[in-house]
């Protein structure tokens, strides 16, 4: 049956393409957004929460989306050399950086055409909030193969810490940043199991932690004030497959799960092995997520950063495109800006 409905001309419109990068959903937002004014992607971000956080909701939770939604808007970069700029939305608001959305981003804008790159191997300079990004991308056989992107330097914030959390116990925890804060514990010490069957469990005592530890100590990160907040509790325990080094279950914004093993996580996790000596430079670690899908990630150098001993981590992955979707917006809809059930 041939479909000949035409949406009435006063409702709204956002298109996107919709992908998952290791499970992890991302919406892509293509056309329909108003203009974001701002000369960077940190005041184009700050621009949008203030005047345009209905089309976050109304995107991102139910009906149109669901609680562990994610969204890329692409936006002009801060300086012309770059090839695009971007920032991310999910269920909370706004995150600083995104490892499975630059993969995804760097492997579906060429695939759809919005970025022009020709060769079978090139590189993307990308802005986001955390700094400048760089990717590589792989073609094979005409068909684009696989994302690799250098974050930005990564490092330790505090080590070997303790707090009480209540319905837990005594929690001991690192914090590290690889383009966001987390707080990493290690699951096997608190009894918490990593597999989907553990999923309300890893959400509960993944919020009860991070809202434990941002109440008892400060976040600084070392430039942009926009940055300084705990994202969120990285679970960290045995890989179900022997030839990974680990298994990394992360819970992010408003109780968010990744079903990936977080870019930035792993980001951050490679500054923490690398400064407990036990990875080297060039040294890959591949390491699981909840769905026992894999990211890996090895440290490239190390720098200086804000006073902090910080690394480059390079992170490898794959991305797949699931949809490409109008949303209508009616405005008599009692539920245009969306709803949550958490």
């Amino acid at each position: 049956m041939e479909l000949n409905w035409i949406a009435p001309d006063h409702w709204k419109c956002i298109e996107t393409i919709d992908a998952h990068t290791a499970g992890e959903p991302l919406r892509i937002f293509t056309k329909g957004l108003p203009e974001i004014k701002g000369s960077t992607v940190l005041e184009r971000r700050r621009y949008f929460r203030e005047n345009y956080d209905h089309l976050r909701t109304s995107t991102m939770f139910e009906p149109r989306g669901h609680a562990d939604m994610y969204g890329a808007i692409l936006i002009p970069p801060n300086t012309p050399d770059a090839d695009f700029g971007v920032f991310f939305i999910h269920n909370e608001g706004y995150s600083t950086m995104c490892g499975h959305a630059i993969i995804a981003l760097s492997k579906i804008l060429p695939e759809i055409g919005l970025v022009e790159k020709n060769g079978d191997e090139f590189e993307l300079k990308i802005d986001a909030p955390a700094g400048r990004i760089h990717s590589k991308v792989k073609r094979f056989n005409g068909k684009f193969d696989s994302v690799s992107f250098r974050n930005v330097p990564s490092f330790v914030l505090m080590k070997d810490q303790e707090i009480k959390v209540e319905g837990i116990g005594i929690v001991n925890f690192d914090i590290a940043y690889g383009g966001a804060f987390y707080a990493f514990v290690d699951a096997d010490k608190i009894g918490l199991g990593l597999q989907v069957t553990d999923y309300n469990q890893i959400i509960d005592w993944g919020k009860r932690i991070k809202n434990a530890v941002m109440q008892n100590f400060e976040i600084k990160h070392p430039f942009e004030e926009d940055l300084s907040f705990l994202y969120g509790t990285i679970f960290t325990g045995k890989a179900n497959d022997s030839k990974n080094h680990s298994r990394n279950v992360c819970v992010f914004a408003e109780g968010e799960v990744d079903r990936s093993p977080t870019g930035t996580g792993v980001s951050a996790r490679a500054a923490i092995h690398y400064f407990r000596k036990e990875i080297g430079i060039g040294e890959s670690i591949r390491i699981e997520s909840i769905l026992d899908t894999c990211f890996e990630v090895k440290v490239v150098e190390e720098v200086g950063f804000g006073g902090h001993h910080a690394v480059i981590p390079e992170v490898i992955g794959n991305a797949y495109i699931t949809g490409q979707h109008k949303f209508y917006f009616d405005p008599e809809d009692p539920l245009v800006k969306g709803f949550i059930f958490r």
